[in-house]
């Protein structure tokens, strides 16, 4: 019987994996967005800086600012589930650049003022294929029960292994 690995091996190889999707894309490093791993959970954050207020009168978090945030959230998570089994069977990452999903459509409902304050989303995969992808997304600010926007994508998946 094959003895577990440590845990702290564990962690690390699930960190290395979410750093290479992060890192990967350098829109996500402009926007200042984060994520929090707890197992295979993720949580995207927004970091609230004055340069992503989009009308100061408010003032409110800009709408692009917010749709980036939410379809990257979108992405990241699709990503992080479709490589997490491979990466927790075999213990090791993949090797190579990780290729994303590409977006075909993406909406997003604007559900209140975005304040100027941090930001958090979480995405759900609903559908994940061979071909596509379908994901949802909710943000919220102060209380998780208030959402400021959600949205829904479709995603072509990138070419599996030796295709």
């Amino acid at each position: 019987m094959k003895r577990p690995e440590p845990v702290h091996i564990v962690k690390q190889r699930r960190e290395s994996l979410l750093r290479s999707l992060v890192d990967g894309v350098p829109y996500i490093q402009f926007l200042g967005v984060e994520f929090d791993r707890r197992g295979d959970e993720l949580t995207a954050v927004l970091p609230f800086k004055e340069s992503l207020i989009g009308n100061p009168v408010l003032p409110a978090l800009h709408g692009g600012a917010t749709a980036a945030f939410l379809e990257i959230a979108a992405i990241i998570e699709l990503s992080w589930s479709m490589l997490w089994d491979g990466v927790e069977a075999e213990g090791t990452l993949p090797g190579g650049p990780l290729k994303l999903p590409k977006t075909i459509d993406f909406t997003v409902d604007y559900l209140r003022t975005g304040l100027p304050r941090d930001a958090y989303a979480r995405a759900r995969v609903n559908r994940s294929g061979r071909r596509y992808a379908s994901v949802h997304v909710e943000a919220w600010q102060d209380n998780r029960s208030r959402l400021f926007a959600q949205a829904t994508g479709h995603f072509l998946m990138p070419p599996g292994p030796g295709a």
